[in-house]
């Protein structure tokens, strides 16, 4: 491709909008342009890179037998009412009706779509396992799309779904599937992903790993062991090692004033204690508003609300008004858990294992400007749910090491689910064992989000000027610039080494528009590519061109009559590095 042909413009200044590497260098070297807030068009070199990933990710899936279908963007929603989904999924999922006043959904994922074509052509054990797969666009109306490719709206993913006959056969398989997202993500030129436990979420199911790309702009928090290997998990289900064991004597209960301090900060700071030595009540309610849920911590830990509804076995909670936490008997600002569990049609209580393991703490009196001291689980009170429900904190030790965790920002860019039984059991998705019995399938899903992945690319392989794509995926091999193009022997050289390396199989883009030599290496470092030959008067004058890689700021010279075989091999060596 000659630059004066390529559709698309290159761009001086970043997006107003653009806090990320990737948001500004796809839009300002003319890979995507914004139609909508979260919805863009691709231009001729991004959908080159999005076909290479496409390309790569075929490969891998079918390597592991999987088997390319393609279902509709448009779905009924009796599909996810039969899931249970169309009620339990939020705003995110758009709802609309076609002429004939029928139920729609955009897809946003495809279980219920993939589960409609299982239960039609699988009807055999002997036809399992099995895996399906695609790559379509979807649709989730995100309510803060923001960074470009990273948090967007409208997007193409890859999902695949796999149906077996056991768990121990999805377990086996999962395991595959995980191999085949790490040659993926090494083979598109990641060099920071991790793979993470990881909460199943809307998805549902028992296991989920997700694959993150470490980069400072990613919104995912993850906990790490310091040697990145033995312990990995995103905050919303990360553990630590803390043992709290019950030390020292219990002292009596009793309640004392504290006027005007209703904050952790303000009864530790009033009765000289640190936020370790109180309980601190956090409240919340069911969907509903009906059922209060009473969370009792210690006061220097947060409440990590994925898992106080994994515990609880709910899909969504909020925080109680203050009218819901009195006619349950507590007092807002003081309130107890003395009490509290004697009521238990009114009140969820559940008790962090830090309240639970502690002694003598200070927690509410549930009596304007009144605490206990030397509360004690099990004394003082009894029932409730003791379960893990804290936030893990950077320093904590490490639940397999015992070092201290580490702290790091990711970025989601794959995520691998074992389902089991929860899509084809509501959906009757079921098959005829050895025996003739009919039972349902276990079923397994695998997505990746294709445009997420070239913007985590970026993230992954830039500097300053622009990304430095890999070659497996670079939108051409390599790019020309010829100096001084009109009417020189620069220009018939550089005509000359471009086709010669087509006809060797290189992919090549050619900037003959004759422009000035810096604005033509700002559009160069903004397209990435990964060889770059420059062709000049005074290199030809020595029968040389000059070589860079896009990586580096280093040159040398190549003989010219030489160029097109070094250049060709040198492509060849390093797409064989992605295999």
């Amino acid at each position: 491709m000659k630059m004066s042909q390529l559709f698309g413009s290159r761009l001086k200044e970043d997006p107003a909008d653009a806090t990320t590497y990737s948001h500004k260098f796809l839009v300002r070297g003319g890979y995507v342009r914004p139609v909508s807030a979260g919805i863009y068009s691709l231009l001729p070199v991004g959908k080159r890179v999005i076909a290479k990933i496409e390309n790569i990710i075929r490969q891998e899936m079918d390597r592991v037998g999987g088997q390319e279908v393609l279902m509709p963007v448009v779905l009924p929603a009796d599909l996810w009412v039969e899931s249970g989904r169309y009620q339990s999924v939020g705003a995110e999922l758009l709802r609309f009706s076609d002429r004939n006043n029928k139920a729609m959904v955009l897809g946003m994922t495809h279980e219920e779509a993939s589960c409609q074509i299982a239960r039609t052509e699988i009807n055999s054990y002997k036809q399992l396992p099995v895996m399906i797969y695609q790559i379509q666009t979807k649709y989730r109306d995100e309510a803060r799309p923001r960074a470009g490719l990273l948090r967007v709206r409208e997007f193409t993913m890859k999902d695949a779904y796999s149906f077996h006959t056991s768990q121990e056969d999805l377990d086996a398989y999962y395991q595959e599937l995980h191999a085949a997202y790490e040659r993926i993500f090494r083979r598109v030129g990641m060099k920071h992903v991790v793979s993470i436990l990881s909460n199943t979420g809307m998805m549902g199911g028992s296991v989920s790993h997700e694959f993150m790309l470490l980069a400072d702009c990613g919104e995912d928090n993850i906990f790490l062991s310091p040697d990145g290997k033995s312990y990995k998990a995103n905050r919303e289900v990360a553990v630590s090692g803390l043992k709290f064991e019950r030390t020292g004597e219990e002292l009596p209960l009793e309640k004392v004033a504290t006027p005007h301090s209703k904050t952790i900060e303000e009864v530790a700071n009033f009765l000289n204690v640190t936020p370790a030595q109180t309980g601190k009540a956090v409240f919340y309610s069911t969907e509903d508003g009906k059922e209060l849920i009473f969370v009792l911590i210690r006061g220097d830990f947060e409440v990590n609300e994925c898992k106080l509804k994994n515990v609880l076995g709910l899909n969504a909670i909020k925080f109680a008004d203050d009218n819901l936490i009195r006619a349950c008997g507590a007092v807002p600002g003081y309130a107890s858990p003395v009490g509290i569990a004697e009521v238990p049609e009114k009140v969820r209580l559940v008790i962090d294992p830090s309240a639970a393991g502690t002694v003598n703490l200070v927690v509410g009196a549930n009596e304007e400007g009144f605490h206990y001291k030397n509360f004690n689980y099990g004394r003082d009170m009894t029932g409730g749910l003791v379960a893990d429900v804290a936030c893990v904190r950077e320093g904590d030790p490490c639940p397999v090491t015992g070092e201290p965790l580490v702290f790091k920002h990711g970025i989601e860019i794959g995520n691998i689910f074992q389902l089991g039984l929860k899509y084809s059991k509501s959906m009757k998705v079921n098959y005829l064992d050895k025996d003739g019995k009919s039972k349902p399938m276990y079923m397994g899903c695998y997505g990746i989000g294709v445009g997420r992945t070239m913007a985590s690319v970026i993230e992954d392989n830039h500097d300053d000027y622009g990304p430095i794509w890999p070659m497996s995926i670079a939108p051409y091999h390599v790019h020309i610039v010829a100096l001084q193009p009109n009417g020189t022997e620069s220009g018939e050289k550089a005509e000359a080494l471009y086709k010669d390396l087509q006809a060797k199989g290189v992919e090549v883009l050619y900037d003959d528009r004759g422009e000035k030599a810096g604005f033509m290496f700002s559009d160069a470092d903004l397209l990435g590519v990964p060889f770059r030959v420059i062709i000049s008067p005074k290199t030809l004058a020595n029968g040389m061109v000059e070589f860079r890689t896009r990586a580096s700021r280093d040159s040398e010279m190549i003989p010219f009559e030489q160029a097109a075989d070094v250049l060709a091999q040198r492509v060849r060596a390093e797409l064989d590095r992605y295999l």
